[in-house]
Parts: C-alpha cells; structure tokens; sequence
C-alpha cells in the first residue's frame, strides 16, 4: 500500500495517525458504501469520530480541545478521508472555526464557543458563501444590524458544509457598507436553534454523499454582543488568515481519496490478468501507476511542508497555501480518473469504490476557494514579487 508517513513527525503525531487510521479503516470503511447510496447522515461514523475527540482537534487546550498544530490536523484529516471522505468533511468546518479565532484573538465568542465545542464535540458549519458571492466573498450582502444588545442578522447562506446537521455556525454578515467590501465584513456565532434561522435545501451532490451541505435562511437572526467575533469589520480578515491553514487540510483530504484510490486501483491491476499475464505488468499500465504515486507523493510534500509552516506561526503563507490546495486537489482528480481507466469496465462499475472517489474528489477543485482562485493569488502574488523586485 502506498502509504509513505511524512518525516520529521514527533512521536504524538505518529500515534495519533495510527489510532485514527486503525478505527477509520476498521469502523469507517466499512460504511461508505451504504451512506454513498442512502446520502443518509454518517450517524455511526460521526459518532466513531466522536468518541476520538476529534471534532475539538483544533480547539486548544485552554479550552478543553486537543490544541492540534496544523501537521496534526493535516495527518488525522488524511487518513480519515483515506477510509470515508465524506465523514472526514464533518470536522473540517470545526478547524476552520479554530483558526478563525486564532486570528480574532480573545474575544467573549473563543471563549464560549470553544469550550462548548470541546465538552459537547460540537458540529460546527461556516456560514461565508451567498446566491450572489461564491469566489467573490467580498460582495457578500447579508446583514447584520446593530440593535440594543447586540446584531439582528438577515439574508442567505449557500452551500453550508454540516449545514442541517451543526450544533452552531459561524457567520459572516455585512456590517459595513457594499462599497466597503472586505472592510465592512464581520464573524458572528449562531446557535442552530436560534429563533428566525431555518434550514432550507439540502443539496443532493454528485459526491461526498453523505455530508449534508445546506441553504440556511436569517430572518430577523438576533445574536448578543458576546456572539461577535473579535472586532466589527474585521470578519473577513479572520476568514482570510484561516485559509492558510485550512488549505492544506482541503488539500490533505483529496489526497487521502487519492491514496486510496491508487492502493485500490494497483491492487486490481495485480490480480487481474489478460493475455497470460496481470494487467500490472503491462507496461502502459506501470507508468499510470507510477505517475499517480509521483503525484501524489510531490503534492504531500508541499502540503505538508506548507502545513510546518502554518504550524510554526509563519506569515504570509497565502500563496504557499494557495498552491498546497490547487495541486494536491489537481492531483486527486487526475489520479481518480486514472483509477478508474486502470481498472477498466470494472472501474466505471458501483460494485468497485474508485467511481466514487473520482466523483468524491471533484469537490476538492471547487470548494475552500476555486482553483482558478488559488492560481490567481499564485499568480498576483508573483506580479507582485516582479514590481518589488524591478
């Protein structure tokens, strides 16, 4: 099996990737797929996730979670996405919701929501793309209106990983001006059973069936001070630095698809035969494999270097993160499709798992940012570079 551990891991890490990949290929594989046929809620896998703690993985310590570094985040998100990808999304929105408050500081809201999110295992949904803001996440024209006590919240959410399911939601609402863009934009904490918050479609997806992303409805949403996160105007700024993190992370989980669908796929090629001999040792079928494993191990490397970096508080990772998430997420696409087209007829058949990884992987390219965003901070980054240096 391909399964090359990342250097330079401290011991804890090396045991919790061990203990996570144990149960998820003991307890979560198992389920995939039955949950990719109902699109019912993962409950059991949830609830195996649970009993790890793994849904405060990123909650620190201070507050009761485990207080993981990015590398951690990184190496448990893999190797759950290894076994169930869609179960693995489940604690990704709760990492997000982590970094967010890293980057808001103390505040009433880290206070609360951490420590609620560590003693309950909390599901936690972020609330950032709108019917009019997706890739533009700038122009977003919800509203959040100050009141006597705190913030009346009204408007639309698209597309809430965790979106019927979460505990709470950290929401991003317009309290400056359109014109202000990302200088009006601030994060507040929204109970699930809060009075006027609704749960409207829950979307039927091509993959990572399963995870319930939903549309959520705000009217007349109030929120107390204390629900504010950080300062007024500054959301978008939290969200922004959350991304350094969190793209690895999306980019680590398509890989972990990856992984599984190139394991699945060799095995295949090895006990298949045709013309007297396993399809694996045709040559044209070797150099697939091959290039799926030099894929996968180059985008690794760069995830997980960028991972070190974040872990170890490094600046300015926007690019670098950028780049983690475009490849690596590139890279489960192409090697998915290659999965399938080594196994043949039997690859494109339901009875086999690697359709549903090509289908599970193409999110990846999408979500946390498109890929043509990510190239496009890459690329901006690089003029940006050339004017400094010219």
């Amino acid at each position: 099996m391909f399964d090359d551990m990342p250097t330079g891991l401290s011991e804890d890490q090396r045991t919790m990737r061990a203990v996570v990949r144990d149960m998820a290929r003991e307890q979560l594989q198992p389920m995939v797929a039955e949950i990719d046929r109902s699109d019912a809620f993962p409950k059991d896998a949830v609830e195996e996730i649970r009993k790890l703690g793994l849904f405060e993985l990123s909650v620190p310590e201070a507050f009761g979670g485990i207080g993981a570094d990015v590398v951690t985040e990184c190496l448990v998100v893999e190797e759950l996405a290894y076994a169930f990808p869609a179960a693995a999304l489940t604690i990704c929105p709760g990492i997000v919701l982590a970094h967010v408050f890293d980057a808001a500081g103390d505040c009433p809201a880290r206070d609360k929501y951490s420590r609620r999110q560590a003693e309950s295992s909390a599901l936690v949904g972020i609330c950032l793309t709108e019917p009019g803001a997706g890739s533009d996440s700038a122009s977003i024209r919800m509203t959040a209106r100050q009141v006597s006590g705190g913030w009346v919240l009204d408007g639309t959410k698209l597309y809430v990983t965790n979106g019927s399911v979460a505990d709470f939601y950290c929401v991003f609402a317009r309290t400056g001006t359109t014109e202000q863009r990302a200088r009006g934009i601030s994060g507040f904490m929204v109970d699930a059973d809060s009075p006027g918050l609704t749960v409207g479609r829950i979307e039927e997806k091509m993959g990572i069936r399963g995870s319930k992303t939903a549309e959520l409805a705000f009217d007349s949403v109030f929120v107390p001070d204390e629900n504010l996160i950080g300062e007024v105007d500054a959301g978008f700024k939290y969200v922004m630095h959350s991304f350094d993190a969190s793209r690895p992370v999306i980019g680590v989980l398509a890989l972990g698809i990856a992984r599984s669908a190139l394991d699945t796929s060799s095995q295949y090629a090895s006990s298949r035969e045709q013309f007297g001999q396993p399809v694996s040792e045709f040559q044209g079928v070797q150099f697939m494999l091959a290039d799926m494993a030099i894929g996968i191990q180059s985008a690794r490397a760069l995830v997980y270097e960028v991972a070190r970096l974040a872990s170890a508080g490094t600046k300015n990772l926007n690019s670098l993160a950028a780049m983690a998430k475009c490849y690596a997420t590139d890279v489960a696409m192409s090697v998915t499709v290659d999965a399938v087209q080594v196994m043949g007829g039997a690859g494109y058949m339901k009875d086999f798992p690697v359709e549903r990884m090509m289908r599970d992987a193409k999110i990846f390219q999408i979500f946390e940012g498109t890929n043509q965003i990510q190239r496009l901070i890459v690329g901006k980054h690089l003029n940006a570079l050339a004017a400094a240096a010219g």
